[in-house]
């Protein structure tokens, strides 16, 4: 049986939201699902640190060609080559996504989790798009469900609630 995947994004140099993607990283490994990011810095490290050492399986899509760019936790590393473009991948592999601050990038995805109808978690006690997104109306196609946060807490709770509407 395929296991949940679940891409969190954010931006690579942030430092004050580490702690909350930290928690997000660990509750997704505690619940046996696979953690997906861009594998660089910032939001995406302190994931994938959090899904590591607890066990989790960690996969880095990078934008760049080379393994040894992704940050250290992550257990598989993809390199694509295609920079920013990659985007697209990390959102097409979700089942779902968490949003932890962010900012051009992370709006990228947000827009492509829109298009491609994925269910996002947007962290609004995080600043950056995360708190932004709910609140613009992207366009009038029926895009996924996009939640709101106000804690960790919350998200980990919309996260789970989300996959057992789904199915588990």
């Amino acid at each position: 049986m395929r296991k949940k995947q679940v891409v969190v994004i954010g931006s690579s140099d942030d430092t004050q939201n580490l702690g909350a993607a930290y928690s997000i990283g660990k509750f997704i490994a505690q619940k046996g699902w696979v953690l997906i990011s861009g594998g660089r810095g910032g939001v995406m490290e302190a994931a994938s640190r959090g899904a590591a050492e607890h066990g989790g399986t960690v996969i880095g899509i990078l934008p760049g060609e080379e393994l040894e760019r992704s940050n250290k936790y992550c257990t598989i590393v993809i390199p694509t080559g295609i920079g920013y473009a990659r985007n697209v991948i990390n959102v097409l592999s979700a089942d779902a996504l968490v949003a932890v601050g962010g900012k051009a990038g992370t709006l990228s995805e947000l827009a492509y989790a829109w298009i491609y109808g994925k269910p996002v978690i947007c962290c609004a006690f995080a600043p950056g798009w995360s708190a932004q997104f709910p609140a613009i109306r992207v366009d009038d196609r029926e895009g996924g469900a996009v939640l709101t946060a106000r804690s960790v807490e919350e998200a980990c709770r919309q996260l789970e609630e989300l996959f057992t509407r789904r199915g588990s």
